[in-house]
């Protein structure tokens, strides 16, 4: 059985890279290039998740508004995108 997490990705141009940001968890990553931003951002999510849900903490952590680059700097804003992700449920012993 597959579960499935739909979040928001941003990919923002900052001075010198890109940077990436799933605002409904608050994580972020950077790259010189947006693709490689975009595939950093893959691997912090999951990873993220990965560790939140094995540690059964809370996984949802927003950014503040006035962080989100869509309110803060909208003109630097590459690509929107649905990040998703997709959980496997397994029982074990």
């Amino acid at each position: 059985m597959k579960s499935e997490f739909v979040f928001t990705g941003i990919i923002y141009k900052d001075s010198k890279s890109f940077s990436s940001l799933c605002p409904e968890l608050n994580v972020a990553s950077q790259a010189s290039a947006p693709d490689q931003a975009k595939q950093n951002l893959f691997e912090a999510v999951a990873l993220y998740l990965e560790t939140a849900l094995e540690s059964n903490l809370p996984y949802l952590r927003p950014v503040m508004p006035q962080d989100d680059p869509r309110n803060e700097c909208p003109d630097s804003i590459v690509e929107i995108f649905n990040l998703k992700v997709d959980l496997q449920i397994k029982a074990y012993a």
